[in-house]
């Protein structure tokens, strides 16, 4: 299991999946300004220069996330134990860049993984990469229950539109709503391993993405900041249930350098993106 993670790690961080790449070369079309297209030509030519050398697409190698399903009879230490190591290793093999630093002394940690346990009917191990760029634009909102989804779209554009090229744009953006707080987030978390153009199965949840999509890159952000039409590549929304009280929105921000990875153990291991 250790290995194989660790496969998925290497995967994930020098191989950005081809619904995201098709994205970029879509945005490419697109745009009309020069400095956009420029812009997404050389974030094109980051993408075909690490899958051909095996390298990491970005310096910031992100935080490694991990959201592990796990069936009744798992060894569910096992599991961290082989998520622990197979950073570890990645770590120096592939290499990533150490991103754990002690908050209180800046010593640097290593790479600590982020692991979620939820309960499921197989193994599957879905590694999310997380640049800390991106990551520095997340947000939680608490609107108050009659708000709902306009409160909703208002709160992301106007954060959105204050983060401008911060988060690197093109962008993937992932929204949970939710209570408690940590539910929203986790949520928000997870809507980004849905893959671009992949709708919501509610219908009014998936014309909400859309109609989010359409107002960010209205905004004219434009990739890495520096004005065009494309700011996002999609817009995720995911719900569970609220406190009657609560109507918490969490907003989580992806990189282009959107770096996912699956992992499914059963008969047969299946590494995936």
């Amino acid at each position: 299991m250790e290995q194989e993670i660790l496969e998925a790690i290497k995967l994930a961080v020098t191989n950005i999946p081809q619904d995201v790449v098709e994205a970029l070369e879509e945005a490419y079309k697109k745009e009309e300004s020069e400095i956009a297209k420029y812009n997404l030509e050389l974030i094109l030519k980051a993408v075909n220069v690490a899958k051909k050398k095996g390298v990491p697409v970005c310096q910031d190698t992100g935080t490694p996330i991990f959201f592990v399903e796990v069936k009744p009879n798992d060894n569910i230490h096992k599991i961290q134990k082989a998520i622990i190591n197979a950073v570890s290793r990645a770590t120096q093999e592939i290499p990533l860049r150490p991103n754990a630093l002690s908050v209180l002394t800046g010593k640097v940690l290593g790479n600590i993984p982020e692991i979620h346990l939820e309960p499921g009917n197989k193994t599957r191990i879905s590694i999310l990469m997380k640049g800390g760029g991106s990551e520095n634009c997340s947000a939680l909102f608490t609107l108050t229950p009659g708000e709902g989804l306009e409160g909703v779209k208002r709160k992301v554009i106007e954060h959105v539109k204050a983060c401008g090229g911060k988060p690197c744009p093109p962008i993937i953006v992932g929204i949970g709503i939710a209570s408690p707080a940590e539910k929203a987030m986790r949520l928000a978390k997870k809507a980004l391993f849905r893959k671009i153009g992949e709708r919501h199965p509610n219908k009014e949840i998936a014309r909400f993405e859309e109609e989010l999509l359409r107002e960010i890159n209205s905004l004219g952000i434009g990739p890495m900041g520096m004005g065009g039409k494309i700011t996002a590549l999609d817009v995720k929304v995911e719900v569970e249930s609220r406190h009657p009280a609560s109507y918490i929105v969490a907003l989580t921000i992806q990189c282009w350098a959107h770096r996912r990875a699956f992992i499914e153990f059963d008969e047969e291991v299946r590494i995936w993106q």
